[in-house]
């Protein structure tokens, strides 16, 4: 019998600053670990900070302005200092750790959802394939490379961030590559309380189809942190506010616990691997509940590459003399 203690993560970034955030991040993870935490989720992009100055600006105001640039310079580079910070925290505690970041690379950030062993090892940089609406204006699509599960020494974890949990097909492909623990992350703090509302939808109707545990987690902003967007983009308070939903999710779709909805905290379970095999004896989506004869899913996998070359490989292992057939 596997039982795993596990935290869903809902705290605060500290505005405007990668290092701050990652310290944090890193105490954090120590904490946990001093309760007997041996999975943890954070929230989307928490490093450094979710670009909510992109759900308020105008493109214009994108381009013209400081925010983007801000963030840009901020980023995570993999691997980094930042990475090896969290690796290293991971290590310490014995934990597995996913998180979301803004990840730079050259001129162009990702979301990206890193997920780290117990031994402190970078076993899945993931990238959200395709940003939701206004974010496309800041982050750049990924692949499908990460649309797999990956072993680690708490089970078998998928990720995806946010809406991806709309799109049913890129959910199927972590279903059918049978992970047991579903890593979710949304911004927190965004677009009020209907926002809640549907989170909660995707998270436990994922729980409910997968036969998996979900484990969600959202970010917080504080009164001063509201604030502070407010005076550097002209914004309301309300798209900066609510929609907090930090949860886990058991595999016939039910809450463990009651969720985060205000503040920072954390919401921690034991996640109980029989309840699997117990969901799935009912309904197994991608075993005998299935009909792959009628209904299949096509992935590629292939990672993506800006610079594919010809002939280097061929220049380079022939003599002058050789003679090619």
């Amino acid at each position: 019998m596997t039982i795993i203690k596990a935290a869903a993560v809902q705290i605060s970034p500290v505005l405007y600053s990668r290092d701050a955030t990652i310290d944090k991040v890193v105490r954090k993870i120590h904490e946990l670990a001093q309760v007997g935490v041996q999975f943890a989720t954070f929230p989307e992009t928490v490093v450094p900070y979710y670009p909510y100055f992109s759900a308020v600006q105008t493109p214009l105001e994108l381009l013209a302005g400081k925010e983007h640039l801000r963030l840009l310079n901020e980023a995570v580079t993999v691997p980094s200092p930042a990475t090896d910070a969290i690796g290293e925290a991971a290590r310490n505690a014995g934990m597995v750790v996913s998180i979301g970041v803004n990840e730079r690379e050259g001129g162009t950030l990702y979301n990206t959802q890193l997920l780290f062993d117990a031994d402190g090892t970078l076993v899945q940089r993931r990238r959200k394939i395709t940003p939701t609406h206004f974010e496309r204006m800041i982050w750049g699509q990924g692949d499908g490379s990460g649309l797999r599960a990956v072993d680690t020494r708490v089970g078998r974890i998928g990720q995806l961030a946010c809406f991806e949990h709309n799109n049913p097909l890129a959910r199927y492909a972590l279903m059918a590559d049978g992970e047991q623990i579903h890593s979710a992350m949304y911004p927190g703090s965004a677009f009020g309380e209907g926002f809640a509302q549907r989170m909660e939808i995707n998270i436990r109707q994922h729980a409910l189809e997968s036969g998996c545990f979900v484990v969600n987690a959202t970010a917080w902003l504080d009164a001063e942190q509201q604030a502070q967007i407010m005076k550097d983009t002209g914004c309301a308070v309300g798209p900066i506010s609510g929609g907090c939903f930090t949860a886990i999710v058991a595999p016939d779709g039910m809450l463990i616990g009651e969720p985060l909805r205000t503040g920072e905290g954390d919401v921690i379970a034991d996640l109980d691997f029989a309840q699997i095999d117990r969901r799935k004896m009912l309904m197994d989506s991608t075993g005998h509940y299935n009909r792959p004869e009628l209904l299949s899913l096509l992935i590629d996998r292939t990672p993506a590459s800006n610079l594919h070359q010809r002939g280097d490989v061929l220049r380079q292992h022939t003599t002058p003399d050789a003679e090619i057939i």
